[in-house]
């Protein structure tokens, strides 16, 4: 499949170290070159984003504006995806578009005007965009709703329903999720389905350290300063995420959270900081992480036991992406915690001694 790329990705993806697709890659090609709507379901970190990228900018013509419309649930994942976009699209000389909330209106309604091939974005602006006759629904052959399940919530289903709505009938949807746990019904008549199991996470190792509850945080600050580490750090709740945060960066650990609150710029300048090595633990719960991708992230930490399978193995996939080796590190405080993780993964138990981590 990969000789059927045009040469300046083959190039690309020589540099990059891809010797082949990945399965959900290869498996979605041809019906989306084809037209058909699509359900790919693929884990987390199994390269979702390049399965539907790749054969969609394949279809569009060059300077012809607004063809290709891709809806993400939140500003990180379109911003992300828009970061991917630009860089396979610019190789084929496509242009495209972030259109975000939190952003100005004005700016975005200035890009337009260079007549993107590609529009990226959430569902509020860019409804907000379709309602100022901006966006022209028309124009666009395929929409992509990334994280399909994600889009489903209220917060956002109306946007995603009344988008829909303004485009001619014969548009092609493709729908992309790590999980098929939402409403069927919402699918389009006709939906191709690819399902790819789960044997990315086959990489991924886990363990767990036992730790008293009070004594969590001052863990978390121990695994900062082991040399080269960096962990995405994962909480069950806001109130123990702020609290955590307050007392690392209290203790001197270069720790941030990702909490909601924290507005788009600097979130971005905390991911961008991250994933350069110069923070050390960034903060998160499940809801402000979706959607995060980092590259060769080595390590995700579990506060505490996940509430259920499909959590940990979400949680799990922003490590281990594409093949690469990851580790998950649960944080056990009583012998019940072991038990519900025990449901979830077979791991092996940690200590940490001399800023080093070693098999009990």
């Amino acid at each position: 499949m990969k000789d059927k790329l045009p040469l300046p990705w083959q190039e690309e993806l020589e540099k990059l170290g891809f010797e082949k697709l990945s399965p959900i890659q290869e498996a979605a090609f041809t019906p989306i070159m084809e037209g058909e709507n699509l359900l790919g379901v693929s884990p987390t970190g199994t390269g979702k984003t390049l399965a539907y990228l790749f054969p969609s900018l394949l279809k569009l013509q060059a300077r012809k504006a607004q063809q290709l419309l891709i809806l993400a649930p939140n500003t990180e994942l379109a911003g992300q995806i828009f970061e991917v976009v630009k860089d396979w699209a610019g190789l084929l000389e496509l242009q495209s578009q972030l259109f975000i909330s939190g952003s100005s209106q004005k700016r975005q309604i200035e890009r337009l005007k260079k007549g993107p091939e590609i529009l990226i974005g959430t569902p509020g602006r860019i409804f907000e965009l379709v309602k100022l006759k901006k966006i022209k629904m028309m124009q666009v052959n395929t929409i992509i709703l990334d994280e399909f399940d994600q889009l489903l919530e209220d917060s956002h289903y109306h946007f995603v329903d009344k988008i829909i709505h303004y485009v001619p009938r014969n548009q092609q949807l493709i729908y992309m999720s790590a999980t098929t746990k939402f409403d069927q019904a919402k699918l389009a008549a006709g939906t191709q389905r690819i399902e790819i199991n789960n044997q990315a996470m086959d990489q991924i190792k886990h363990y767990y350290l036992q730790v008293s509850k009070r004594d969590k945080v001052e863990l978390l600050r121990k695994l900062s300063n082991i040399p080269d580490f960096r962990g995405l750090v994962f909480f069950n709740s806001l109130s123990d995420l702020g609290n955590a945060e307050e007392k690392l960066q209290y203790r001197g650990a270069d720790a941030f959270s990702l909490a909601s609150d924290v507005n788009v710029k600097f979130r971005k300048v905390l991911l961008d900081k991250f994933k350069d090595h110069q923070l050390t633990l960034l903060l998160a719960t499940d809801l402000v992480a979706r959607g995060i991708d980092i590259d060769s992230l080595e390590c995700v930490i579990n506060y505490e036991v996940p509430r259920d399978l499909e959590t940990y193995t979400h949680r799990s996939g922003r490590t281990g992406r594409m093949g690469k080796e990851g580790t998950v590190i649960t944080l056990i405080s009583q012998a019940q915690d072991l038990k519900d993780l025990k449901k979830y993964a077979q791991p092996q138990e940690l200590i940490l001694k001399n800023q080093k981590l070693y098999l009990a």
